[in-house]
């Protein structure tokens, strides 16, 4: 099948045609041949953010579409070992927080929840914050006054390391995120296990850094194989592939009650802290989603 452009008359091949519907109607056709293009992708032109918002809602589009300069541009493909790790990650958050779900000291996960500046729209792969006071509009993760999380979680497997590290330093811009966790997984072809994974974490506490370098924690090799091929043996436990959140940076401006209310305290008699991650456990997801037989 083939299709004319009407204003000249030329015909539009077929895979360009089919990008658009990611676009037009959210369908991620097969026939739009995704694995021949280049990162980033120009998916639409001439966009406001509410045209952009209202798609990605409507389609249920999070962490593969950005917005920028009235430009929708693709950063990452759908794939199963991007998904398997941001659930792989998510869990061990969530498992760690269990002892604060019924209080109020609750950590709220907000998943991909959109957030935007004025030059750009942006979804994090994962975030969380406990509850936190309104900002001064229009410097709100809404572009109003809606508090930034804490925690962000960023993953990229199709994505390029370049557009993470601008991710990374458009979340720890200064009165945003106050952590990120960035991990990089290298592509492998179409059923194959992922073998190359890294991990970095960033935290504004942590030290001395500049709005291009943000203070760097720890980065580590996570995969069954590093950079130049040779085994990874990662067991469970071992410092040197954990992350550790401090329960300082986690409730980091926590929002407190209307006197006569008591102050709300950090909940260190509830939680470890640090809370440990342990990318053991993100690797085994990964590697073991491929195992079906």
């Amino acid at each position: 099948m083939s299709f004319d452009i009407l204003s000249n008359n030329e015909r539009i091949p077929d895979h360009i045609f089919y990008r658009n519907f990611w676009w037009n109607k959210g369908e991620l056709s097969e026939k739009a041949k995704w694995e021949e293009i280049t990162l980033p992708y120009v998916l639409a032109k001439g966009i406001d953010i509410e045209e952009y918002e209202k798609r990605t809602e409507e389609f249920n589009i999070h962490g593969c579409w950005e917005w920028s300069n009235r430009e929708v541009l693709i950063y990452e493909l759908p794939s199963m070992p991007h998904e398997v790790c941001i659930g792989a990650i998510t869990t061990e958050i969530i498992v760690s927080c269990i002892p604060v779900m019924q209080t109020n000291t609750k950590i709220y996960s907000f998943s991909s929840t959109r957030t935007r500046d004025r030059n750009r729209g942006k979804e994090a792969d994962a975030s969380f914050r406990p509850k936190k006071p309104a900002v001064t509009a229009p410097n709100g993760s809404d572009g109003n006054d809606h508090p930034w999380p804490n925690l962000v979680v960023e993953v990229a497997y199709t994505e390029t390391l370049d557009h993470v590290e601008e991710a990374l330093r458009y979340w720890l811009s200064p009165g945003r995120a106050h952590d990120c966790i960035i991990v990089k997984i290298d592509p492998v072809p179409q059923g194959q296990v992922p073998t190359r994974m890294r991990a970095w974490h960033y935290c504004v506490s942590a030290g001395i850094g500049t709005r291009n370098s943000p203070p760097l924690v720890t980065e580590f090799e996570f995969g069954t194989q590093d950079g130049t091929g040779a085994p990874l043996n990662i067991l469970q436990g071992q410092p040197q592939y954990t992350i550790s959140i401090s329960l300082t940076c986690l409730y980091h401006d926590l929002k407190q009650p209307m006197p006569p209310t008591p102050p709300v305290q950090i909940p260190q008699n509830l939680l470890p802290d640090p809370i440990l991650l342990d990318f053991y456990f993100v690797q085994r997801a990964i590697t073991e989603a491929f195992d079906i037989h």
